[in-house]
């Protein structure tokens, strides 16, 4: 499974931006789909993981009321919506998949891609 993240910029506190995953090579409608982050200097850290089915759906902390994730199989994407932007949401955003595992421990997904970059400013 390849994945690829898009739709990161700069914003300035306070705004939005929706991510996207795009996800080829594998079938997608069975995976989980998580989100993370990883910010200079730190770990990378859990955001947000949806269900195949959508029926599960978590979110860190840091980010609950905020972001809200979703998915649309038919196109094989998953999108972070990312709202009221503070500059500690600065990082390298990457998606994850994996047909059973959707936890917050990044190493424990079997596919990521290549992450894309918000930068908020105050």
């Amino acid at each position: 499974v390849q994945l690829q993240a898009s739709g990161g910029g700069l914003v300035q506190a306070g705004g939005s931006l929706r991510l996207s995953c795009a996800a080829s090579g594998g079938t997608f409608s069975h995976y989980f789909m998580g989100w993370f982050r990883q910010a200079p200097g730190k770990e990378r850290e859990f955001v947000a993981v949806i269900s195949w089915s959508t029926n599960t759906i978590y979110y860190a902390d840091s980010v609950k009321g905020r972001f809200a994730v979703s998915r649309d199989n038919a196109k094989n994407t998953v999108y972070l919506q990312m709202n009221s932007l503070k500059p500690e949401d600065t990082a390298v955003y990457y998606c994850a998949a994996d047909e059973y595992y959707g936890g917050s421990n990044p190493d424990k997904y079997e596919y990521s891609g290549q992450g894309t970059l918000v930068t908020v400013s105050s």
